[in-house]
């Protein structure tokens, strides 16, 4: 299994590590910019941009690719 993991970036990074890391490094309203959502745009915070994540596939996918483009570059 696990090398069938080792080339996913994602691989041991939890949603909210992933949220935490491109809200440090973009902040809320370049994030907002980038992948334009409510949660992101209007009173952010981790909490309910996770809640909203959680729910929302195609938000939460954005948001995976925007980190992978981020801190993954090859």
């Amino acid at each position: 299994m696990m090398e069938e993991q080792k080339n996913n970036p994602l691989h041991g990074k939890t949603l909210e590590m992933i949220l935490v890391l491109l809200v440090d490094y973009y902040g809320w309203e370049e994030l907002g910019y980038k992948i334009n959502i409510n949660s992101f745009n209007k009173n952010p915070s981790i909490k309910s941009s996770l809640k909203f994540l959680r729910k929302t596939p195609w938000a939460r996918q954005k948001v995976e690719d925007l980190y992978v483009r981020t801190f993954h570059r090859n």
